[in-house]
């Protein structure tokens, strides 16, 4: 059968949808990644449950398939796991629904063992993942759900508890993909400083970033979702002594407010966390330090915000995205009157980006004039398109080069003068 995966929310549902994909093109159908694509036997939506957004996106996608009905229409995922018996009963037309712990099931949906998808999922035969992003760079998923108990989040609620992946596992996984012409490893989890308590007492992050920069041959690996509070500082040394660990770290912090930080029950405070931003500037000078941040939390006064305001222009991130609190059943910030009215969160996070927008810009334009290594992704009508390592793929800010007249493809590497800049983007041409 031809079967088009349909993959919303984080980069941790895209592995998972890879792996599915390994599972069904070893029994012989054919895969497509592709929203676009009408011309399949079936569909698979995996969905996102994460915030109202993120839900929105999953069922106006499930109602578009709906409206293109194939053969069979099957969805899963964080949506389906949180609210699978109210779908059921509202959009019967969907042949089956199945949660994020479901796989093997689905795969029976297509013929296939159930050893089969075991095999692409622990054993990573080269049969494994197909990659649905461009073949240069991959996501290494490095665990499964969380032990964190933020207020605001469900995801421990969908995922379960957190769930380490053996380290040789995983380098084997990063040997694969980069025999495979993976360039680019982003490692990433729903925490990824957590890993290795479970499996082996301890945080074993450093350990895991030692041996895949020692072993995997990747030329670049790229650091995700790390969490502030006790966050392994002996990473932050093997990120130090190995050139192609990026530098470049992933981590949320919410907010800055002591107050509002002990409500979502983050485990650290406004000085912890701004010792923990010194802590990695003093150790990697050349760092680029991305967040998210979330306004409008239940009891978020405009003196709060405030103080995350000056919070934003001090700290200077590199790159920072905002979310407007969004109340999700069973956490505990639920519980909270959301007091603080939509129209006013959605104004709170545009005056927070227009501020980072600034700093954004200012940093760029500090660039104008040096050189540096640029991963190429894609080639458009007029330009290469690539990124340097302080920015991820689809998330970050990219280089745009013009194209010129010499041979270059996606997922070479090019040294590039950065001529210009912009708020989200730089300029340059080949050096």
């Amino acid at each position: 059968m031809k079967i088009n995966i349909i993959t919303l929310g984080c980069s941790k549902n895209t592995v998972d949808s890879e792996k599915l994909a390994g599972a069904l093109t070893a029994a012989g159908h054919k895969v497509f990644f592709d929203r676009q694509h009408n011309d399949s036997d079936a569909v698979i939506i995996n969905t996102c449950g994460f915030i109202g957004d993120a839900k929105e996106e999953s069922i106006n996608t499930i109602l578009q398939m709906v409206g293109k009905k194939k053969k069979k229409l099957i969805v899963c995922g964080c949506l389906v796991e949180r609210y699978k018996e109210e779908l059921q009963k509202e959009i019967p037309e969907v042949d089956a629904w199945y949660g994020v712990h479901e796989w093997e099931l689905i795969s029976s949906e297509f013929g296939v063992q159930s050893s089969k998808l075991s095999e692409c999922n622990s054993k990573n035969s080269e049969l494994s993942r197909p990659l649905s992003t461009p073949s240069h760079y991959a996501y290494l998923k490095i665990a499964e759900g969380c032990n964190r108990s933020c207020s605001y989040c469900a995801i421990p609620l969908i995922r379960g508890a957190h769930k380490s992946i053996p380290i040789d596992e995983l380098i084997e996984e990063a040997k694969i993909l980069v025999k495979k012409g993976v360039k680019e490893l982003l490692v990433i989890s729903q925490d990824t400083t957590y890993y290795g308590l479970d499996l082996y007492h301890k945080r074993a992050l450093g350990e895991l970033l030692e041996r895949l920069a020692s072993e995997s041959g990747a030329e670049w690996i790229r650091l995700h979702y790390t969490y502030p509070s006790s966050f392994p500082v002996d990473a932050i040394e093997v990120m130090r002594r190995h050139k192609n660990i990026c530098n470049y770290i992933d981590i949320p912090l919410q907010h800055i407010s002591t107050r509002i930080l002990n409500s979502m029950q983050r485990g650290i405070d406004r000085e912890g966390t701004l010792r923990l931003i010194d802590t990695f500037r003093a150790q990697l000078p050349d760092v680029a330090i991305r967040t998210t941040l979330i306004v409008g939390y239940p009891g978020e006064t405009n003196e709060e915000f405030e103080e995350l305001k000056d919070f934003v222009r001090q700290a200077r991130f590199d790159r920072m995205g905002c979310f407007a609190y969004s109340p999700e059943e069973g956490t505990a910030a639920y519980k909270l009157t959301d007091n603080v009215p939509q129209k006013e969160k959605e104004r709170r996070v545009s005056e927070l980006m227009a501020i980072q927008e600034q700093v954004s810009l200012e940093k760029n334009q500090e660039r104008v004039g040096k050189t540096f290594r640029v991963l190429i992704d894609r080639l458009d009508d007029e330009f290469l398109v690539g990124r340097t390592e302080y920015d991820s793929p689809e998330v970050d800010d990219e280089v745009l080069i013009p194209r010129g007249n010499k041979s270059v493809h996606p997922g070479d590497f090019v040294d590039v003068i950065i001529t210009d800049a912009l708020e989200n983007d730089l300029m340059g041409e080949l050096a």
